[in-house]
């Protein structure tokens, strides 16, 4: 008994060749939004906790996307001459013109004499790191700090200081997929969504 060979009709071979077409269409789609609006990043570092976690992967906004930076936004910003150059991510505590005081003693952060609510932090901020309060932010800057705040290297240290906003590299707004937590020990998938 011969075996008979299988043969592809023209009809197989057009399903594959659609399949294929559509896959290549949707990969490049996809790099295209990842390219022009936005990209994947990693936290590396405990200085954002609790809103982020070492290991969180955040969606970031590409610059032009961004539009202006404001009060409570949580940006990456890269610096050649900070941290190595790699990124880092902060928080927005004040704009150009507007005037950042810290009471050390009591951890309370003042923008323009007003008391910021601040129900993102882990704690109030007790370390000064060096630069001189009240300080006006200059045009085309903004000031940064962690939430983490007594482990935050951010514009409290004269390293960093006031950031040009060149320097931001996006304005982070999703959590994609969550870091192992500090408290749990596990990954909690309820924190995937907005960052707030």
């Amino acid at each position: 008994m011969e075996k008979q060979a299988k043969v592809c009709t023209g009809e197989n071979g057009r399903e594959w060749y659609e399949w294929i077409q559509i896959l290549v269409w949707t990969v490049l789609v996809i790099v295209g939004i990842f390219t022009v609006f936005c990209r994947m990043l990693g936290v590396d570092g405990h200085s954002m906790v609790p809103t982020l976690q070492h290991g969180d992967l955040m969606m970031v906004t590409n610059p032009v996307w961004a539009g202006d930076y404001g009060q409570g936004d949580v940006v990456i910003v890269s610096r050649p001459d900070f941290n190595g150059g790699r990124p880092v991510v902060k928080r927005v505590i004040a704009t150009a013109g507007q005037t950042v005081d810290i009471d050390f003693g009591s951890g309370s952060v003042f923008v323009d004499g007003r008391l910021l609510e601040e129900p993102y932090i882990a704690e109030p901020t007790y370390l000064s790191e060096g630069m001189v309060f009240p300080l006006t932010v200059p045009e085309g800057r903004i000031f940064l700090m962690g939430d983490n705040r007594n482990n935050s290297d951010d514009s409290r240290d004269p390293r960093l200081g006031t950031v040009d906003v060149r320097s931001v590299i996006g304005k982070a707004v999703v959590i994609a997929f969550p870091g192992i937590s500090q408290d749990s020990g596990r990954r909690e998938f309820s924190r995937v969504g907005a960052i707030c």
